[in-house]
């Protein structure tokens, strides 16, 4: 169990180093990827209401109020996005691998890290469960990165 100044100062350094990450991106992958980062935050978001309800996990330190803790959906996981197409976009089996690795570092060590400091708690689902829910999750939204870029070359046309 985590000192209570940790359970505040741990997510709100990840926030702050993933929004320190930005300035790195660039203004114009920034604003590339904004909506698919945006589209997931709001994904990952209603995941964590029906989450809620259903018990799947539980948020043991939520800094935001309400059901959805927006610490981690736009900080850590809005950058990661952002970074992951700026790397990978374009090459479908090089963005699966990525994901997948990641995930898996999600599903598993930082979740347990996360249990340990007291932080968040699978409860109704398991870490195989988790890591599943974050790989289909990641090839919904390639494809729609995709349909997107289609359309507005489409539109230019």
């Amino acid at each position: 169990m985590a000192k209570p100044k940790l359970k505040i100062i741990f997510p709100v350094t990840l926030f702050i180093l993933s929004w320190l990450s930005a300035f790195f991106l660039g203004k114009r992958t920034f604003f590339r990827y904004l909506p698919i980062a945006s589209f997931t935050s709001l994904i990952i978001s209603v995941l964590s209401v029906v989450s809620n309800q259903r018990k799947w996990w539980e948020n043991k330190n939520p800094l935001s109020p309400g059901p959805v803790d927006y610490t981690y959906k736009i900080g850590p996981f809005f950058l990661a996005t952002i970074w992951i197409f700026k790397f990978t976009y374009g090459t479908f089996k090089k963005y699966v691998l990525l994901n997948a690795l990641l995930n898996i570092i999600n599903a598993y060590a930082l979740a347990e890290v996360w249990e340990r400091l007291g932080l968040f708690k699978l409860k109704k689902i398991n870490h195989t469960i988790w890591y599943f829910i974050c790989v289909h999750l990641s090839i919904i939204i390639y494809g729609v990165q995709f349909l997107m870029e289609k359309a507005i070359r489409n539109s230019g046309k």
